[in-house]
Parts: structure tokens; sequence; C-alpha cells
């Protein structure tokens, strides 16, 4: 079994920076990648990241490129680093893990609870 536990959501003001956490725990091995999602008030979830189980292979919505950067470290947490925030980042955040390598929700199978990011004018 997998479970994916995220953390790191707070405020922050436009222009700062927020770095979320996602520890993934159990049988890890199940899935090939992971992604994070988030959704806004009224708004459906969208794709904001994902990287593979390796590392390797990275990718990003066009409305985060260049701000946002999905990485992991040599245990089994995958981070996403968020810079130069806007108001339109404000949401909460899921991390997922899945089979596949993609941008939709459905291709994922194991999420975590969500964590908020809040960002101020």
């Amino acid at each position: 079994q997998v479970q994916l536990v995220e953390s790191g959501g707070g405020l922050v003001q436009t222009g700062g920076s927020l770095r979320l956490s996602c520890a993934a725990s159990g049988r890890t091995f199940r899935y090939y990648a992971t992604g994070w999602f988030r959704q806004a008030p009224g708004k459906e979830r969208e794709f904001v990241a994902a990287i593979t189980w390796s590392g390797d292979i990275t990718q990003y919505a066009d409305s985060v490129k260049g701000r946002f950067t999905i990485s992991r470290d040599n245990k089994n947490t995958v981070y996403l680093q968020m810079n130069s925030l806007k108001p339109e980042d404000m949401a909460v955040y899921y991390c997922a893990g899945g089979p596949r390598f993609g941008t939709e929700t459905r291709g994922y199978d194991y999420w975590g609870q969500g964590t908020q990011v809040t960002v101020s004018s």
C-alpha cells in the first residue's frame, strides 16, 4: 500500500515562496510517477507538475513553468518549490502517485490529503 502525506502549505505574500513536501510510505514501487495538482474554489482540479520515480523526467503546466520546480530526494519525499507566487496560485495542493507519467487526475491512484496555499495581494 502507498500513503502520501503533504505539508508545507501556508500564507505568503504575492511574489513570495513556499516549498511543499509529499512524503511517501509503504509499497511505493507500485507507482511510476508523482504529480502535484491544485484546486481553487469553484474550479476543477488541475495539473501542476509531475516527476518520475527516478527523477529523470519532469513536466510542468504552462501556468507555473519557470516559477515552480518539482524534485525528489534520495528517500521518499517529493517537493514542489514555488517561487514568485501569484494570487492565481491560491488553491489546495495535492500530491498523487500513479503508474503512468501524465497530466490527468484520472491517471493517478494515490492521493494525499491536500495542503492549503494562500497568496495575499
